[in-house]
């Protein structure tokens, strides 16, 4: 048994043209013999949910560095470090 909202999303096109021209949506629901107590409207949810996640920013974990990225950023503090002893031997703090 197939799902009814896949019935609904091949449809998506054509309901979103008949809602342009005008009608209703219950109209459209009607029309096209969707059966539920929203159908067009649960759908158009549906379709703004998909689109408000694919801008929103993911969460989870960030890539993997690689091995370069990781010697890089070695090198990087090693040479901070010996920057920031060397000026506090300058200063004559240690």
């Amino acid at each position: 048994m197939s799902r009814r909202y896949q019935k609904v999303q091949e449809l998506l096109p054509q309901i979103k043209q008949m809602l342009e021209q005008g009608m209703s949506q219950r109209e459209v629901a009607e029309s096209l013999g969707l059966k539920g107590e929203q159908p067009v409207h649960d759908l158009l949810k549906r379709e703004r949910k998909k689109e408000i996640q694919g801008i929103r920013k993911q969460r989870g974990r960030k890539p993997a560095k690689t091995l370069a990225e990781y010697k890089r950023e070695n090198k990087r503090l090693q040479m901070e470090n010996e920057l920031l002893r060397d000026f506090l031997q300058s200063t004559g703090r240690k």
